[in-house]
């Protein structure tokens, strides 16, 4: 019983694996294929001959390309430093101040999470017009971390909740205030949490197209999401050039999970299973 339990599981893995593998792979082979290869009837499995053409065309001679990139790391990297100095001390205040409807305040950011970009797209649109916000880095920034900043502060309050209130307390005794206690003390503890809501800021900002299409309206201000879905229109879209782009931003995501991996699956189910 056990070896079967052991062989479905490994079937299961495997199947769910395929799953999201295959279609990474494929979009790679396709960003290697010549144009008249890519609806070859059977398929190419693996491309023949192998060209980087569709790179050179669409990625380093594309400025439209360049500039999207440009601008969702910078979005990116903005909404991930406002998402962490915002969240850091509001997930730390619930966390150890005695403050009244604190249970109120985690149900509200749990019921935001779930609110679909799209329904405040337009209402967030009016609002950012009247504040000079669109087609503006800050009015991006402000809009993904309105995303972000709910599971943030959801993933770090548990982290806070798990240090000792005896250690802070000690640490204010020996002359700390309450903020150098929260530095030296809760920050330390708190870093896969931290590394999560990094990266989860990151990636969110990098791949968010509805704020990105509604409130990036001038071309030099597009994210590449938005360059990308451009790409594709009614005159016909060259696929091996679509493909080559979308390699290219999927690899940030790519790399962060390589490389980062531990600290989020272990940031996400710490946060989970202590709070």
């Amino acid at each position: 019983m056990t070896s079967l339990r052991a062989w479905l599981s490994t079937s299961i893995g495997i199947l769910l694996a395929a799953l999201y593998i295959v279609p990474v792979y494929w979009m790679v082979a396709t960003s290697l294929k010549l144009p008249g290869d890519i609806f070859a009837s059977p398929p190419d499995l693996v491309p023949s001959p192998v060209t980087f053409g569709a790179y050179a065309d669409s990625v380093l001679n594309n400025s439209a390309v360049l500039r999207g990139l440009g601008n969702s790391t910078v979005v990116g990297a903005a909404t991930t430093v406002l998402t962490l100095a915002l969240a850091l001390p509001a997930a730390y205040g619930l966390a150890r101040f005695r403050l009244r409807f604190v249970n109120a305040f985690l149900l509200l950011f749990l019921v935001v999470q779930m609110i679909p970009a799209i329904n405040v797209a337009l209402p967030m649109f009016v609002i950012f017009s009247n504040l000079g916000l669109v087609n503006t880095y800050a009015g991006l920034v402000v809009a993904n971390c309105s995303l972000a900043l709910p599971l943030a502060v959801t993933v770090l309050r548990p982290y806070f909740l798990a240090v000792p209130g005896e250690v802070v307390e000690a640490a204010r005794v020996d002359g700390c205030n309450q903020w150098r206690a929260f530095v030296r003390i809760a920050l330390p503890v708190s870093v896969p949490g931290i590394v999560t809501v990094a990266v989860v800021s990151f990636l969110g900002a990098w791949g968010e197209f509805v704020f990105a299409l509604a409130l990036a309206t001038k071309d030099e201000m597009q994210p590449i999401s938005v360059v990308l879905a451009g790409l594709t229109n009614a005159f016909g879209t060259r696929w091996n050039d679509v493909m080559a782009v979308s390699a290219v931003v999927a690899l940030p995501i790519f790399l962060a999970f390589l490389f980062l991996q531990r600290f989020v699956v272990g940031g996400l189910t710490a946060g989970a299973s202590k709070s």
